[in-house]
């Protein structure tokens, strides 16, 4: 290995490191072996020093290093470089680890080319700030730490616009209260007053009087609920708002991290939670919560025996329930992750579905779903068999001591120290009592489930975009010129996709990018879009920092032709407006006629009223991308972006729409990716990109004529399209010899 690379038994890591100051510690955790150790890689100014049990075991000086790099194996990666023109490998460590150790490959090799650099950009796992805990799944909310009572306060936060219908709702729930407590005593009066007494006027009043405090009761219960209903349904659809407004605030790498079933529940099912919750399960519990401490004061001051002996079971009830409820919490967890599963199963099958019928795969997607929805009835059956054992249960707990009042007060009686209508009374409140209670026993079910929901919804809602506009972040009119300055990206900041790409495009040219699937031409456009920042260097327009000018401006100037076209279900009309909703129907023909597609338009019986289908299955993929085109072309953007949009179409097909894009492309700065490199001949310039470099740059005549990886991209292509018409030649002749072809 050369005197670069020494073995430095039993020496501690203080004594080699002699003064020097690290720049940075990273573990390591496999031996070249494969077993399980405990080791780091420290980096000096100067040196790498590998550690085991605080000894260097290896040092290697900085400058006889060169390519470090991080290579996969099978549940683990490895770190290596290039020391004094032999490669070397360093260390082992768990896949968990490749972050940091990507980050340090990145440091070494700006270190090791004679660049400057002064700082070590160290991973940051988002983490709970109280316990340390990491965030699971892109949250940020701790589960061991979530404030339940944080979670009620921000609910009734949203509660705050319509504080006026909420006090109605109080007023009512008191006025309703005060009358449920008066039922027992007009029970009482009648029987010791009336029947006791033999008073049959008394008798007839008093029975009128509880006929009509029961009617009143009703009317207030009719009224009451119509409130609660009104105003859960205003604040399910304040929270559907906010959830669907932040999903759309929020940058495609959050989307694009999560299914789609999932977002979707967090949008309809878990707000409708909490709006069932604050409908129904809360607006039930004030009204009972009142009940309850009114009939406790009535029975501590008429028994106060009796009244402990009605309380006696609650204690325990409570002790049983608290250590219920982390159980509870985790068993809607889990329900809820495999009903997420489901969704996004279904929307992915639906979505599809055309895929599945070709291939015949029906029977196979049923048995999948099938699996998937058993999984869920399994988990919801297991849920629901504890609740319906334990609440049951509870219940019997919390009315033991109804029977110790029947038979201590049935005594008194006896005795003559309480009225039969004083027990009767009391034995009623006993019993409104058991109501409250028992609706109590369920509370920690709907609870939990309505905090789960919440949990999930102010996720979304407090999740911060990835790429957001600045403080000071201003408008700006595009002219056309778009500059990359050594800009490096990855989806990953430590897995970079392009490495330090410099471009210089002027207003009006026309750009194709070119290489392998992966080479980073989707990445490029991306960040041309600002869809994501780069992690290092500058993406530049007509010479100002993408990142200082409000994302809206930046996307009302910049228009995209895909591969696949997405239609919105609606009509042709409206999938062509879609990008000026104030265009006039003399712009959407005129861009229609621009595009090609004015004629295949007016064929349809319903012309541009004409309905698409979902995603516009009902037109072809030409007919689709033609309307795509008209849609970019009445957004009349300053930059174009073309991603292989001539991909998936015939011959025919391609050439109306090459005619099209010719138009629609004139005196724009335009980016085309395509792999018919025969429709890049007229591009300004061509930029080969090759494992996220640009490896080589110049008009379609340049590179070919250099004999580079363009040119050998393009062999390639005419050596298919050759096979590909022998081949239909060959069945042509077969046909005309009445041989099947």
């Amino acid at each position: 290995m050369g005197v670069a690379a020494t073995i430095a038994s039993e020496k501690s890591l203080t004594a080699a490191l002699a003064g020097e100051t690290p720049v940075t510690k990273v573990a390591f955790d496999i031996s070249p072996e494969g077993r399980y150790i405990e080791g780091q890689v420290v980096v000096t100014p100067t040196r790498l020093l590998i550690t085991s049990d605080d000894c260097v075991i290896r040092e290697i000086t900085l400058a006889a290093c060169r390519d470090f790099k991080t290579t996969t194996m099978v549940g683990s990666g490895c770190l290596e470089t290039t020391v004094d023109g032999v490669p070397t490998r360093l260390v082992r460590f768990n896949m968990r680890l490749l972050p940091y150790y990507s980050n340090l490959v990145k440091y070494l090799n700006k270190v090791t080319a004679g660049e400057t650099a002064p700082y070590f950009e160290e991973i940051k796992e988002k983490t709970c700030p109280r316990c340390g805990l990491v965030y699971p799944d892109e949250s940020q909310i701790c589960p061991k730490c979530i404030n339940k009572a944080q979670l009620v306060k921000r609910l009734l936060s949203l509660a705050k616009p319509h504080a006026w219908m909420i006090l109605g709702t109080m007023v009512l729930f008191w006025i309703s209260t005060g009358a449920r407590l008066i039922s027992p005593q007009l029970t009482r009066l009648l029987i010791d007053e009336g029947i006791g007494n033999g008073n049959t006027d008394k008798v007839v009043f008093y029975v009128l009087l509880m006929s009509l405090v029961l009617l009143f009761n009703h009317g207030l219960a009719v009224a009451r609920g119509l409130l609660t209903t009104v105003l859960g349904s205003r604040l399910g659809q304040d929270l559907r708002n906010m959830v669907y407004g932040k999903l759309q605030a929020l940058s495609l790498n959050y989307i694009s991290k999560h299914k789609t079933g999932d977002l979707m529940n967090r949008v309809t099912n878990d707000t409708s939670n909490i709006q069932s919750f604050v409908q129904n399960q809360a607006a039930t519990f004030i009204n009972d919560s009142l009940v309850f401490i009114g009939i406790v004061a009535i029975l501590m001051a008429n028994h106060w025996k009796l009244a402990l002996l009605v309380l006696a079971p609650a204690p325990l009830v409570m002790f049983i329930m608290a250590r219920m409820r982390a159980t509870f919490r985790t068993m809607y967890h889990r329900q809820w992750h495999f009903f997420d599963r489901v969704n996004s199963l279904l929307q992915d099958i639906l979505s599809g579905m055309r895929v599945v019928k070709t291939f015949g795969q029906e029977k196979r997607e049923v048995a999948r779903f099938t699996a998937y929805s058993k999984d869920f009835a399994d988990i919801t059956a297991r849920n629901e068999t504890l609740f319906n054992t334990f609440f049951p249960f509870i219940g019997f707990l919390m009315g033991a001591g109804n029977f110790l009042v029947l038979y201590f007060g049935g005594r008194l009686v006896l005795g003559y120290e309480m009225s039969k209508g004083e027990l009767i009374q009391f034995t009623q409140y006993a019993g409104m009592i058991w109501g409250p209670l028992q609706f109590f026993t369920f509370i920690p079910r709907w609870f939990t489930q309505t905090m789960t929901s919440a949990e999930r919804v102010f996720t979304v809602i407090d999740e911060e975009p990835d790429v957001k506009d600045l403080p000071n972040a201003r408008r700006h009119e595009i002219k056309g010129a778009v500059k990359f300055e050594n800009v490096t990206f990855g989806y990953r900041s430590y897995e970079p996709v392009l490495h330090n790409i410099n471009v210089d495009v002027q207003p009006g040219e026309m750009i194709g990018l070119v290489g392998h699937s992966g080479a980073g031409k989707s990445t490029f456009i991306n960040l041309v879009c600002r869809f994501y920042d780069p992690d290092e260097g500058r993406v530049l327009v007509d010479g100002v920092d993408l990142r200082t000018v409000l994302q809206s401006d930046i996307r009302s100037q910049i228009g995209v032709v895909l591969q696949e076209p997405f239609l919105f279900s609606g009509t042709i009309y409206e999938n062509i407006v879609y990008s000026k909703p104030d265009a006039t129907p003399e712009e959407v023909i005129r861009a229609a006629k621009i595009a090609n597609a004015h004629d295949f338009i007016m064929k349809f019986r319903d012309g541009y009223d004409t309905k698409v289908g979902e995603r516009g299955q009902r037109l072809s993929g030409g007919e689709r991308q033609r309307i795509s085109i008209a849609r970019a072309i009445l957004h009349n953007p300053r930059i174009l972006i073309l991603d292989e949009a001539t991909a998936s179409v015939d011959t025919d097909t391609e050439q109306q729409i090459q005619e099209a894009l010719g138009r629609l492309v004139k005196n724009r700065t335009t980016f085309a990716i395509a792999h018919r490199l025969s429709t890049l001949r007229n591009a300004t310039r061509l930029l080969v990109l090759d494992k996220g470099c640009i490896a080589e740059e110049g008009t379609h005549e340049e590179l070919y004529a250099k004999g580079g990886i363009y040119r050998r991209l393009v062999d390639a292509q005419m050596e298919l399209f050759k096979m590909r018409e022998t081949e239909i030649a060959g069945q042509r002749n077969g046909a005309h010899n009445g041989k099947p072809a």
